[in-house]
């Protein structure tokens, strides 16, 4: 879905397979971030560059414990 335009946390979640809490929770630990921040504190995200940054967290957590510690994301039912 990645079309270059902004996306709402409802289509990152829904690209990701996240839940909305999850990403708000990475966000708020800094793991994440969006990149444009609208009135109100509503956030726009590039799937793309969430994509990486996700990437590079999981690659953090694996080299500070020596295996994959990575917080595990609450998976949307199915």
């Amino acid at each position: 879905m990645a079309s270059g335009r902004p996306v709402t946390t409802g289509e990152l979640t829904k690209e990701l397979g996240l839940s909305v809490r999850t990403v708000q929770r990475y966000r708020r630990e800094g793991w994440i971030s969006p990149v444009l921040v609208a009135q109100g504190q509503h956030a726009r995200w590039d799937i793309d560059q969430v994509k990486e940054q996700l990437r590079v967290m999981a690659e953090k957590f694996r080299d500070a414990a020596g295996r994959e510690q990575a917080p595990r994301p609450v998976r949307r039912g199915r």
